[in-house]
């Protein structure tokens, strides 16, 4: 681990604003952090294991902003907001090359459930830190929902993920 916290070899984790971008803390902050030490301030990242659903839909019509209000979603805590597309075989790797430079990652999770595709269509999972709001997540889905048509294919689900309330 280097003097800022973070693994050679992995990229930086740092906090996500509402688009998804690194946010650099400031002074005050990475001194408070240094003398707290490590916490639940860390940055959430995308293969974070212990991560629940809190939030999540296959219904393209349902309103964002409905979903998060009924929903066990803490919106002061950043969250990795993931999409489940079903993109023809050959389209999906350039799929998620275009959500990566979003600062999107492709994940695999075996758990998420899928309508039975059919063979030719593939399983993309495109995940990112950030923090999250209705409006963004609004943005957030009308833009897969672009390149999931873009490359031929379709967004199916959505969710938002975040760590575990602790119990006290």
């Amino acid at each position: 681990m280097n003097d800022d916290g973070n693994v050679p070899g992995r990229p930086a984790s740092a906090p996500r604003d509402l688009n998804g971008r690194p946010v650099r803390a400031g002074r005050w902050d990475r001194l408070r952090q240094r003398l707290r030490g490590r916490g639940t301030d860390e940055p959430i990242v995308v293969g974070e294991p212990g991560l629940v659903v809190v939030a999540e839909s296959d219904d393209e019509a349902a309103a964002s902003s409905a979903v998060l209000a009924s929903s066990g979603w803490r919106p002061e805590e950043e969250v990795v907001l993931r999409h489940v597309l079903l993109i023809p075989r050959e389209r999906a790797d350039d799929a998620a090359a275009t959500g990566g430079l979003d600062g999107y990652e492709r994940v695999v999770d075996d758990a998420v459930w899928v309508p039975a595709a059919q063979p030719h269509l593939e399983v993309v999972i495109l995940a990112r830190g950030q923090l999250l709001d209705a409006v963004h997540l609004s943005q957030e889905r009308s833009r897969m929902a672009s390149l999931g048509s873009r490359h031929g294919g379709v967004v199916v689900r959505w969710q938002v993920l975040q760590r575990p309330v602790e119990r006290r």
